[in-house]
């Protein structure tokens, strides 16, 4: 036991005048730097190209706009400006040398998640234990998008052990999102969100076991692509749960554009440096059929869509219909099934070897009730969920509960089995023929049930996550693209949404959509909205046709560069 949570401030105390000093060398954010901003990558290299553009004037307007962005939102950690502008001035010295880009990223100002190694610098992921052991080698990511002319400017922050998606942790603090201070940016790879919704950066990095990669873009209003497992390398990232492959974390791409996750696709699709994995297999075009196939759901089965994040689903499949396309509501198979998967898998070791990097560190309250069953004796674990299922007829919450403790190997060598069997049993009776003898080209779901939960609000909804454990759990490449803003009047909770189907755990939704509820669309008003589509094991690249698909029907609606600034920051933080 760490006897005082103060032996780790020297530590923090550090690491922030670190950060404090590497941020001052920004300059103030000026006009003349939102035209560079205002671009997507995509559009960054083609004007470096032309040579309207240098990488150094690029990079100098994003290293601004991060400073502010964090300013607003607290979603760096590690600071490379010192590095990016040397990196940048390299790369106009070749340019004006040979008249060549680097490659498809040229002079891109991009971000990483924490967690990937960049030789020289910290990966803590808000461990202070960490701290001050800098990687020795990089990232196969980084080295792929630096190879690819990239221009690296910063790491981002995550929550504590990365098994929440409220990204706050002892180490560098919590991550507000840019749209709302009052509420979470998301997470794992909450600062990434932030990062990118604020225009702090033209590309970003994520990983995602449980939501990481679209839980942020989502809350943030951003472009995000999971992929399934085996198209992009993890190798150098940082893990605190090693060992752990029941459920495999996957690498992606956040962005503010479907094309820029493209771009980025391209790039690092069977990318693998010296590694053995991923599969060497590149980016493939595709080609979609004239008319698609959507199936689409607004409740993810363990608790009830809000109204903003149904009407997000509904407002996708009525432009995709006036574009011809067919969408058909459906249920998908044991969503329920899946999250208790999840919870028994991920708790086998009571969460010791995710926890055991504490040291002496807080746990943050976001861990509440994640970490709640292993902590109990069976007795009281067993008694809780009588009480649950008896008296207050939650069967969901009982049975999420009595999932969440420490197993035996032989019981965890079953449930990897179970796993392994639900995801081919899920897998046929979705992308399979359908009654009707057709099939379907991806579905369309909420991102979550609420556009973003407050501050504090992973406390107790942690289970939210179901709605995107679930295609972790079957391992399904899924895209994220924004679609509205929470409305404080079209979005209220009225009696046809009340009586209307989809619920259910009571517990969970008292904590939602009770008098002291995390939803509020008056205290949301403006937070974006997004949609998840899902694709086929290893049709990534149909995943990113779709998106496009999705992004064309919705029209221009206020989502991508240049449309955030810091005034547009509503609420304060807790």
């Amino acid at each position: 036991m760490w006897p005082f949570e103060s032996s780790a401030r020297p530590i923090i105390d550090k690491k922030l005048k670190e950060r404090a000093d590497a941020l001052a060398s920004a300059s103030a954010f000026q006009p003349e730097h939102k035209q560079f901003t205002d671009a997507t990558a995509t559009q960054i290299v083609q004007r470096i190209k032309k040579g309207e553009w240098t990488a150094v004037v690029v990079v100098e307007a994003y290293i601004a706009r991060a400073a502010q962005a964090h300013a607003a939102t607290n979603c760096l950690t590690e600071i490379l400006f010192d590095d990016a502008r040397e990196v940048a001035r390299e790369l106009d010295r070749d340019f004006a040398a040979t008249g060549k880009l680097r490659g498809p990223l040229h002079g891109v100002p991009f971000s990483l998640k924490d967690l990937f190694d960049v030789a020289g610098y910290d990966g803590t992921i808000g461990y202070t234990q960490w701290a001050n052991k800098p990687a020795t080698s990089d990232s196969v990511i980084y080295a792929t998008l630096k190879a690819a002319g990239g221009v690296l400017i910063a790491k981002t922050n995550v929550p504590q052990t990365m098994l929440a998606f409220e990204s706050v942790n002892p180490l560098w603090g919590r991550t507000l999102n840019p749209w709302s201070a009052a509420h979470t940016s998301g997470g794992s790879s909450g600062g990434e969100g932030a990062l990118l919704a604020a225009d702090g950066s033209a590309l970003g990095m994520g990983t995602d076991i449980g939501g990481s990669i679209r839980t942020p873009s989502g809350y943030c209003g951003i472009y995000g692509l999971k992929p399934g497992h085996g198209r992009i390398s993890c190798e150098g990232a940082r893990d605190p749960n090693p060992g752990f492959q029941a459920i495999d974390v996957v690498s992606g791409p956040l962005a503010r554009s479907v094309a820029d996750l493209e771009l980025a696709a391209r790039v690092l699709f069977g990318a693998r440096g010296d590694a053995q994995f991923p599969p060497p297999i590149p980016y493939l075009d595709v080609e979609l059929p004239q008319k698609l196939r959507f199936a689409y759901y607004l409740s993810d089965g363990l608790v009830k869509g809000s109204p903003a994040c149904q009407r997000a689903v509904l407002e996708t499949v009525e432009k995709l219909r006036g574009a011809g396309h067919e969408c058909i509501e459906f249920q998908p198979p044991e969503p329920m099934h899946a999250m208790e998967l999840f919870t028994a898998l991920t708790s086998a070791d009571g969460y010791k070897t995710m926890l055991s990097h504490l040291g002496p560190d807080k746990k943050e309250s976001a861990l509440f009730l994640v970490t709640l069953g292993p902590r109990l004796p069976s007795f009281v674990l067993s008694l809780v969920g009588w009480v649950a299922r008896t008296f207050v007829g939650d069967e969901i919450f009982a049975r999420l509960l009595s999932r969440s403790h420490v197993k035996p190997v032989r019981q965890y060598y079953d449930l990897t089995a179970e796993k392994l069997a639900f995801e081919r049993r899920w897998r046929a009776a979705v992308w399979g023929p359908q009654a009707d003898g057709q099939t379907f080209d991806a579905i369309l779901a909420p991102v979550q049930a609420l556009p973003a939960v407050p501050h504090g609000g992973c406390d107790t909804l942690s289970p939210l996550a179901a709605a995107t454990i679930l295609y972790n759990i079957v391992d399904s490449p899924v895209g994220v693209v924004p679609v509205t803003r929470v409305d404080a009047e079209k979005d209220a909770l009225s009696d046809a949404w009340r009586n209307g189907p989809g619920s259910g755990s009571k517990l969970i939704e008292k904590d939602m959509y009770g008098p002291k509820g995390a939803y509020n669309p008056k205290a949301m008003h403006g937070l974006p909205v997004g949609i998840q589509i899902v694709g086929r094991p290893w049709e990534e690249e149909r995943v990113l046709a779709m998106m496009h698909v999705v992004d064309d029907a919705l029209g221009p609606r206020g989502f991508g560069p240049g449309e955030w600034e810091p005034s547009k920051q509503t609420g304060i933080s807790s």
